[in-house]
């Protein structure tokens, strides 16, 4: 099948509640009542019903069918009975992280409710559209799909419901195919990304192996506060990969955390741990297990309630230790950082920012490459004041990379990231090389790992720091933002670049040196009776150092020419006088030394880096990712250097 896609038009405007992202600007209500007026089922021309909103790596490996509910079955549904996890049936494509997600959505009503609006479904408002809201990168989409699924022989092959006529969890799977550019997008990923994106939450993860003692307590209060949480047992290689265990487990897998409970037993305490495999089936088939017998000791009262209707569903109990035993990972997604180590819940701060990783120009790499490691993006956060009744404050970071699953398709997939941070000297911004050679962090991530999202909590005296977020390769190219959460306000902002103020004028005539005589006479040469250079004459300029080292100029062309002019004509007459000529005769010096100076190998070239170095010595402190947008070791000719470095343009190359 054919088809093009409309790159949505998103909306930057993060004040907004919910930004709407159909590529023609119309929301949801507006769409509906057009399809309503005209009686025809909305078509979505941003997700259209072919093979490429399917796949993008391969040929469709199915015969797929796109097909309303209300041809696969005589009464459709949106919801039958309420939302509930075992509407989450998992179908050929491997998203079951996505899945296990949803499942623990249905926990949490009001959670669900924005998610999934109610204000939708196959009765008289029925058009064939539905939408979805989703968090992205500090805001809230409205996602809008149409109703088209695909299918095999009038068959749901992707996820659906236990109930052959509801709808929702199919739909919503759909709007988030759209969010991510397609289906294929969605296979293989982690729970808390989509548990992230259902919440606009603050993720925590923990390795079961090497977890608090009080694991279980973390999860009981996590479970009460209303969090999300899901689980998974690791693989060491790709054919374990689903693999089932003799115990009825599957490895590399996402499970969601589903209940917690403690009961009497012989005696005794028991902790229980509800889990749920999102294909719906498949469970554990040891001591708790649907049928085991420790199910028939217990207080029949607590077994009903724990149990309810127990059947194969995907849903089962296990002791806690036996689930740190055999699961490896647990990840939380918390509504609210609070800590699930203690029992204040606090009103947190929050600060902001949007930032991008720029090959030749801010993608530094970690600390391993000091030479480019001070040209990452800096943030500067100050702490004053310490939380209630401690001696410290506490912040979380949470460091994003943005868009990575909807560019799998152009080939990228996620970057290996993580965060350093350091003490800052007062009154400072933008630190160079010098000071992360000498300076160790004061705080970092545990690791760099490529994941879409990395957090850490940490507890900092009051003081002034700097936050360097980074690829762990130099030179990988990412658009992130990066949370900051505190418990008291605190001030956070971009490291700012400043560039150099303007030299200061040239001596008067009469101070002149002998040097600036010369210069005088060969700039009557250049600019002839009337003693003014104008725009329109061309000139080339040849001159010695009082070393004796010849610096030619070749093939200055017109158009930089008249640039020149136009950067040192400080009056706006469209003329170069003398004075003005001596300015740039001064800066055209400083520029040819520092070139010679920094191209050390004498081959013409200098890479991005180089030419920071070179600029910041000069106290050119110029911030290449708005002022030179470089891709790669560049060749640069002294006399383009000395120009297109004063001139501070935005180009795509220095030659």
């Amino acid at each position: 099948n054919n088809c093009q896609f409309k790159k949505p038009d998103i909306p930057q405007n993060i004040l907004s509640p919910t930004c709407h992202t159909q590529s023609d600007g119309k929301t949801f209500e507006q769409l509906r009542q057009e399809c309503l007026k005209k009686k025809k089922l909305f078509e979505d021309p941003d997700f259209p019903a072919c093979d490429a909103s399917l796949y993008y790596s391969q040929s469709v490996p199915l015969n797929f069918e796109w097909k309303r509910p209300g041809e696969l079955c005589k009464d459709p549904q949106f919801i039958v009975d309420g939302a509930d996890r075992t509407d989450i049936c998992q179908g050929a494509l491997g998203d079951c992280w996505l899945l296990a997600a949803i499942a623990s959505l249905t926990l949490h009503k009001e959670t669900f409710a924005r998610v999934v609006p109610l204000d939708q479904g196959f009765d008289h408002s029925y058009a064939g559209i539905f939408h979805f809201q989703f968090w992205q990168h500090n805001r809230w989409l409205d996602v809008v799909v149409d109703d088209r699924l695909p299918t095999v022989r009038n068959r749901l092959v992707l996820v659906h419901s236990a109930s052959s006529n509801e709808f929702w969890s199919a739909l919503l799977e759909k709007a988030y195919a759209k969010l991510n550019g397609s289906y294929e997008s969605l296979k293989g990923g982690s729970t808390l990304e989509a548990m992230e994106d259902f919440t606009g939450g603050v993720g925590e993860t923990y390795e079961t192996k090497s977890a608090p003692a009080d694991l279980f307590n973390i999860l009981k209060k996590a479970h009460d506060r209303g969090s999300m949480m899901g689980c998974s047992i690791d693989i060491t290689s790709s054919a374990e990969s689903e693999a089932q265990t003799t115990t009825g487990l599957v490895k590399g897998h996402a499970y969601s955390i589903t209940g917690i409970e403690e009961v009497k037993y012989r005696g005794g305490t028991v902790r229980l741990i509800r889990i749920r495999n999102p294909w719906g089936q498949v469970e554990w088939n040891g001591p708790w297990s649907d049928n085991a017998k420790e199910w028939g000791i217990i207080d029949s009262s607590e077994k009903k309630r724990i149990l309810l209707n127990s059947m194969d569903d995907g849903e089962f109990w296990m002791e806690f230790e036996d689930f740190k035993a055999n699961y490896d990972k647990v990840e939380i997604c918390n509504l609210t950082p609070d800590a699930l180590t203690d029992d204040t819940k606090h009103k947190w701060e929050v600060n902001v920012f949007e930032g991008n990783w720029i090959r030749g120009s801010t993608a530094g790499g970690c600390r391993n490459f000091i030479d480019t490691f001070w040209t990452n993006p800096q943030f500067k956060l100050t702490l004053k004041e310490t939380d209630d009744h401690r001696d410290h404050c506490s912040v979380i970071i949470a460091l994003m990379q943005k868009n990575r699953r909807a560019l799998r398709k152009e080939g990228f997939d996620l970057e290996t990231i993580g965060f350093a941070i350091y003490e800052a000297p007062d009154d400072v911004d933008h630190l160079g090389k010098d000071f992360f050679r000498y300076n160790g962090s004061k705080a970092r991530s545990k690791t760099y790992i490529n994941v879409r999202e990395i957090s850490e909590r940490f507890n900092l005296p009051p003081g002034n720091y700097l936050l360097v977020p980074t690829t762990f390769q130099a030179h990988q190219e990412a658009d992130f933002l990066i949370r900051v959460f505190s418990e008291k306000e605190a001030e956070a902002m971009y490291a700012k670049v400043h560039l150099s103020e303007s030299p200061p004028m040239p001596s008067l005539p009469k101070d002149e040196t002998a040097e600036e005589k010369g210069l005088r006479r060969l700039f009557e040469k250049i600019s002839g009776s009337d003693l003014l250079i104008i725009k329109y004459e061309y000139f080339l300029l040849s001159f010695s150092f009082p070393s004796g080292k010849e610096i030619k100029f070749d093939g200055v062309s017109l158009n930089t020419c008249h640039s020149i002019i136009n950067l040192m004509d400080a009056d706006n007459s469209g003329q170069l006088e003398f004075q003005e000529f001596k300015v740039f005769w001064e800066k055209m010096k400083k520029w040819i030394v520092l070139f010679l100076s920094f191209d050390t190998d004498r081959s013409g070239k200098m890479s991005t880096y180089e030419l920071r170095l070179a600029l910041k010595a000069a106290g050119e402190r110029l911030q290449l990712d708005s002022t030179l947008s470089l891709n790669s070791t560049i060749t640069v000719q002294s006399n383009a250097v000395i120009l297109k470095c004063m001139l501070q343009v935005e180009c795509t190359d220095v030659q």
